[in-house]
């Protein structure tokens, strides 16, 4: 038996990164002008680790691996790119190359390739494929992003449902335009309105002389082309799709979604929710320009700012307070970062409950009501170890008092804020996830200085 070889030891380290001496490898090809070498060391490549390679190069780099490989290269690794690195390849590779790797793509990551690129140089790339690429790829560009009919795959197999299974099998092995990859095959009327859909293992595993109709399962979940693509990635995982198919307006069969390319969605969605909770824009990557990272965090940094000098502002009105005792200073950022950090938790939960599905209207009052008692309980239980620690530190159990209460008060405060800001947020359509930690920690600051220094100021009185 012939030895297998695992590209993949060869290439990634064993933290699975990109290995540094694969890296310099590529670098001294592209150096010495070595296409030969270049091929051979990318030869056999997946196109996830092509396209892996090519963000870990410099963008001066990037179009010379591309027209070094020349036939070699895999077009499917520019759908693989992170969004930042694919606009700038659109922008530098000629029109020939694009076109040639659009001719081997899905519709739907031929679409992404192209979606941001200026009308007369889509139009361009557009005129050098052919013309049924051409008609399925514009159709798919004048659905809005982030749809099932941009999502989709136009490359079906559907056949009618008075056909024989027989039938559908020489079908299958005698029409060469058929997707190379395919689970289901689709059952439509004379005016292609879906009626049923066949997995293929259950025509192979029935007589040829069966019909179609008797086999075909008529209950499925259908998409239309406007559905957004989150309400598509929920369906898939809710009920364990493979693949779907997508009808337009009259309810006529024009694609299929394939489970690999929600999977994407989803990983997207996902990452897209823990870049929001840091307030990073999502097509924010480690390969963007120190102007561009800067620029995606200046306004919500921008707006901390703001939240920060409310705060401060806060903390102003108890300055003589402060000045009659020096330990509230001390004391005062314990407070602050604990109900920070409640906060932050609670909101973490409720966001991801709200992408997922796990919270709205059937429910929220009782969630309500389940972090209001932890965050009270919560308040008391470090209400007793941080008061204890104030009265060994400063030897006084007013302030211990004073800071356990401030402790229960702001505990109550986060956990109330950080359920109540995002499923504010997600009643008016604003995504929670990048705007409730902004909202959350100006009141746990505003919240917990103000019972501090105002418990404080009682209590001095």
């Amino acid at each position: 038996m012939a030895d297998i070889i695992i590209t993949v030891k060869q290439i990634r380290d064993e933290w699975g990164s990109l290995a540094p001496e694969f890296i310099a490898a590529i670098r001294a090809g592209l150096t010495s002008g070595d296409n030969e070498a270049l091929r051979a060391e990318a030869k056999n490549l997946h196109a996830a680790d092509l396209a892996n390679l090519i963000e870990a190069l410099e963008p001066d780099e990037r179009v010379g691996l591309i027209t070094g490989l020349g036939r070699s290269f895999d077009g499917e690794a520019l759908a693989e790119l992170d969004e930042g690195v694919r606009d700038q390849l659109m922008e530098a590779l000629p029109a020939d190359v694009i076109a040639s790797a659009i001719k081997k793509l899905d519709t739907d990551d031929a679409a992404y390739l192209i979606e941001d690129l200026p009308k007369e140089e889509q139009e361009e790339i557009l005129a050098k494929i052919s013309r049924e690429d051409r008609v399925a790829l514009n159709r798919a560009l004048e659905y809005p992003e982030g749809t099932a009919g941009r999502l989709m795959q136009t490359e079906f197999v559907a056949v009618p449902e008075f056909w024989t299974i027989g039938q559908t099998i020489d079908y299958m092995r005698s029409e060469a335009e058929l997707p190379e990859d395919f689970v289901e095959i689709y059952v439509v009327n004379p005016s292609f309105h879906l009626t049923g859909v066949v997995p293929v293992s259950r025509i192979l595993r029935n007589k040829r002389d069966r019909k179609i109709s008797a086999i075909m399962e008529k209950e499925q979940t259908v998409f239309s082309v406007t559905d957004e693509e989150t309400d598509i990635a929920f369906k898939f995982k809710q009920y364990n799709l493979v693949s779907a198919a997508v009808v337009d307006a009259d309810k006529r069969l024009v694609g299929v979604l394939m489970v690999d390319d929600v999977v994407d969605v989803i990983e997207e969605e996902a990452e897209e929710d823990i870049l929001h909770l840091g307030g990073v824009t999502s097509e924010e990557t480690v390969n963007d320009s120190v102007w561009r990272t800067t620029k995606s965090r200046f306004s919500w940094r921008l707006l901390n700012l703001f939240t920060a000098l409310l705060a401060s502002w806060v903390i102003s009105w108890f300055d003589a307070t402060i000045h009659q005792m020096v330990a509230l200073a001390v004391l005062m950022p314990i407070v602050a970062s604990m109900g920070g950090n409640a906060g932050t938790q609670t909101m973490t939960v409720a966001v991801r409950a709200l992408a997922m599905r796990d919270l709205g209207p059937f429910n929220a009052l009782k969630v309500i009501l389940r972090e209001c008692a932890s965050g009270l309980l919560s308040g008391l239980i470090f209400a007793l170890l941080v008061g204890g620690m104030a009265f060994w530190w400063f030897g006084s159990d007013e302030l211990g008092l004073i800071i356990g209460a401030a402790m229960i008060i702001n505990f109550f405060a986060a956990a109330l804020a950080g359920i109540l800001v995002p499923l504010t947020l997600d009643y008016w359509d604003i995504d929670p996830a990048i705007a409730s930690g902004v909202f959350v920690t100006m009141v746990t600051d505003v919240v917990g200085f103000f019972a501090f220094l105002g418990l404080a100021a009682l209590w001095l009185a």
